[in-house]
């Protein structure tokens, strides 16, 4: 048996529209689908990114804030692999994204930096 590859993401949105603007417009993922479920009072986007992997953007009605700071257990972050990442952070502080000071990996030499979400979810740029 083998785990092939991971099949999506799931992001739950604390305020759909900002969300759905943010990974679609800001961040450039592709609409493959968006359903209402009228049962839930739900709205569940499918995002592609980059032809390859997908993100699944949920809105809840009742959802909770997840602790995130300090660090906490589980999903610490989700990280993008870029090719230029000054000119993401350039293209995010245009849109008004908060960006961290670009550092250097430790281990790999590579530059990376972290910004957040409308729901203040930490996202990583890495640069490949």
């Amino acid at each position: 048996m083998t785990i092939n590859r991971i099949h999506h993401i799931a992001i739950i949105a604390g305020n759909y529209a900002v969300s759905k603007h943010f990974y679609t417009e800001v961040l450039g993922f592709t609409i493959l689908a968006e359903t209402f479920r009228a049962e839930r009072n739900s709205y569940k986007l499918d995002l592609l990114v980059n032809n390859t992997y997908q993100i699944e953007l949920f809105s809840f009605p009742d959802s909770r804030l997840r602790a995130s700071y300090p660090e906490a257990r589980g999903l610490r972050h989700l990280a993008f692999a870029v090719s230029n990442i000054d000119e993401w952070v350039q293209h995010l502080q245009k849109h008004g994204v908060a960006v961290q000071a670009v550092r250097i990996d430790d281990l790999t030499g590579k530059k990376f930096t972290f910004f957040n979400d409308p729901d203040e979810q930490p996202l990583e740029l890495y640069e490949e």
